[in-house]
């Protein structure tokens, strides 16, 4: 071999060396800039408290998400033999979620999450109607991907021509096990990934993302896909709660001494029933520091003199409205499903208990009213599952009066008034409605000026805060002007009608959290607070005129404390819920509202008991045989 060649061969030599080099720094530079990307959107900085508090104490789940990523990157770019689609994929991955999340969190106070994916076609329903912009993150990551992008077009991998089927075969099946190993044996293995010091928050999942990061949080959630059934479920055990109801029955003492059922000595049995769930409703005049140009709630005030009143806590924030309704028709809790799923897309894909079941079985005409599109949430096919005989959704309404774009609180109560006539003389009716008028986003551009409610007082909030305010506050007072007027057409029916009018969730308003921290709802950063979480609660009829303060009930409360204020005739579960009122109020994301309505994190023996005998006839009735619907009294 002569020195031309052994130099040529040299060089060539320290060219493919050059490139393994540039190939090994790319492949792996470039995962790790989109992971910190993702993160940077998520958390909008990567500063001194994400380091500290974040990642060192979790630094392996970050370790594992990035490992994940950058055997993503080899599989694809050595399956594919070009760096760019590996760029595509492992920018797609990264930051879209980080997007995602970031909005969802803005929205809705929770991040991406794996069953999102179900309910694609519900967002693009409302999409539209939804004012989002990019942060700098956002558009910082977005010039990186086009830059890493294009750089990757110009680079190509450097095996030798003679052995370059061994090397790609080899790197893409190990990057694959590897992988694989990450999802399969680590992230969707429980005992694995509590090892790594990853423990489940399911409830609040801003803070286990916050903790674990986007993609070891998003891949861990997929273990709670499944739903296992509680430990001891049998036959036997739901007898054994049921018994421990049963007990008491005989000699029950009503919950509130001053209700209709306390006082009256045979109370109605079937009365008409009329729910009505406000979109975001909050009395918005809680609020410290700010004053408003008129009364927001004149008839919810009036109203509470002569009905029950207190506060729904609320499972859902910024959005889930589905998760409060199936709460309040069921009587079962979404605590005990994986946090951010979706009932009535994913479970209620059959016959199910509720109260609207219940009592379709007793005779009841049992109507759903809904001011946006049947398919929403996947209603169309979740009411008759739970016992809806008929389903009037936006798509059945002729030229509705509209307001934000949305069907109006006032034709609202104009078409349950009109449905509500139609049927009553022919006996019981129950009828469900579901408003959409103060649907999120807001802005003062979506009413007339003239419209419009006015501040006339606030701590110091931004433009972007008073603005979507007053739209907000708009809304309140339109929708108690809808609450009076049914009201009012109530009173004058021959027929004993029960009106319970709640709201489902807050929603963010104004710039970032700044609304709630200068009234005092939440501390700086500090998130969802279990004051966010209370709506109004109100339940009238126009047979008893009776003021009674509930304090604070969960939604899943709602149908049982119904029933017991009226002296109904109520189902096993109901009753197991009217018993669990002196024990705990709601346990709900994480919360434990306690019998004086004051809220901890913890729940005591009795709680916890209470919680599992719960989820055990919740399971039972959603899941299960169901044993308790052909449950007998032992005595009997």
């Amino acid at each position: 071999m002569g020195k031309g060649e052994r130099s040529a061969r040299f060089a060539a030599f320290a060219k493919l060396r050059a490139s393994f080099c540039i190939n090994i720094i790319f492949s792996v530079l470039t995962p790790t800039v989109f992971f910190a990307a993702m993160e940077w959107i998520h958390r909008d900085a990567l500063d001194a408290d994400f380091w500290q508090n974040r990642f060192w104490p979790h630094y392996r789940s970050f370790l594992l998400g990035w490992a994940a990523l950058v055997l993503l990157y080899v599989f694809v770019s050595r399956i594919s033999g070009l760096h760019w689609p590996a760029v595509l994929v492992t920018g797609a991955v990264s930051i879209i979620p980080g997007v995602i999340t970031r909005f969802k969190l803005e929205l809705r106070g929770e991040p991406f999450l794996p069953w999102d994916f179900t309910q694609i076609d519900d967002f693009a329903g409302v999409a539209g109607r939804i004012t989002l912009s990019p942060t700098r993150p956002m558009v910082v990551s977005a010039v990186i991907f086009a830059v890493l992008l294009a750089a990757a077009c110009f680079l190509r991998l450097p095996y030798p021509r003679e052995a370059r089927w061994v090397w790609r075969g080899a790197m893409t099946a190990s990057s694959g096990i590897l992988l694989c190993l990450i999802v399969f044996g680590i992230c969707l293995h429980p005992n694995m990934s509590l090892a790594l010091g990853i423990v489940p928050d399911m409830w609040m999942q801003d803070r286990y993302y916050k903790n674990y990061g986007i993609i070891t949080g998003f891949l861990t959630n997929l273990q709670v896909l499944d739903i296992e059934k509680p430990d001891d479920y049998s036959a036997a055990a739901v007898q054994a709660v049921a018994d421990r109801i049963g007990q008491g029955s005989d000699a029950h003492t009503p919950l509130w001494p001053d209700s209709y059922a306390a006082s009256a000595a045979a109370p109605v049995q079937m009365p008409n029933i009329i729910f009505v769930m406000n979109e975001s409703f909050w009395d918005v005049t809680r609020l410290q520091g700010v004053a408003y140009d008129r009364d927001l709630t004149p008839n919810l005030t009036a109203l509470k003199e002569e009905a029950a009143y207190g506060y729904c806590f609320s499972p859902s924030f910024g959005g889930g409205t589905c998760d409060v309704e199936f709460e309040a028709l069921t009587g079962f809790s979404v605590e005990h499903l994986p946090a951010g799923s979706k009932p009535y897309q994913q479970h209620v894909t059959r016959d199910m208990f509720s109260l609207p079941q219940y009592l379709r079985a007793k005779g009841y005409d049992t109507v759903a009213v809904h001011g946006y599109y049947r398919r929403f949430w996947s209603r169309d096919t979740a009411y008759p599952n739970l016992g809806f005989n008929t389903f009037i959704a936006a798509e059945d309404f002729y030229a509705p009066q509209l307001r934000r774009g949305f069907i109006s609180d006032a034709a609202m109560t104009d078409r349950i008034i009109r449905e509500y006539a139609a049927r009553a003389q022919n006996g019981p009716v129950f009828l469900h409605a579901v408003t959409m008028q103060n649907h999120t986003t807001y802005d003062a551009s979506r009413y007339p000026e003239e419209d419009l409610v006015q501040i006339t007082q606030h701590p110091g909030f931004s433009e972007k805060t008073v603005s979507q305010l007053r739209d907000f506050a708009t809304g309140v007072y339109e929708a108690d002007a809808a609450l009076g007027e049914l009201a009012a057409y109530l009173r004058t029916v021959d027929e004993p009608v029960i009106l319970v009018f709640w709201g489902d969730h807050f929603n963010p308003l104004g710039e970032g959290y700044e609304l709630f921290e200068k009234t005092g709802y939440t501390g700086q950063d500090a998130g969802v607070t279990p004051d966010m979480r209370r709506t109004d609660l109100l339940i009238w009829s126009n047979y008893s005129n009776a003021s009674i303060d509930l304090g604070t009930v969960a939604a899943y409360d709602i149908s049982p404390v119904m029933m017991e204020l009226y002296g109904l005739e109520k189902p096993a579960l109901f009753e197991f819920l009217t018993d669990s009122l002196s024990v705990m109020r709601a346990r709900t994301r994480g919360n434990t509202v306690q019998p004086d309505g004051t809220d901890s994190a913890e729940m005591t023996d009795g709680q916890r008991q209470c919680y599992e005998d719960h989820w055990l006839l919740q399971y039972d009735l959603m899941f299960g045989a169901p044993y308790l619907e052909s449950y007998v009294p032992a005595d009997a």
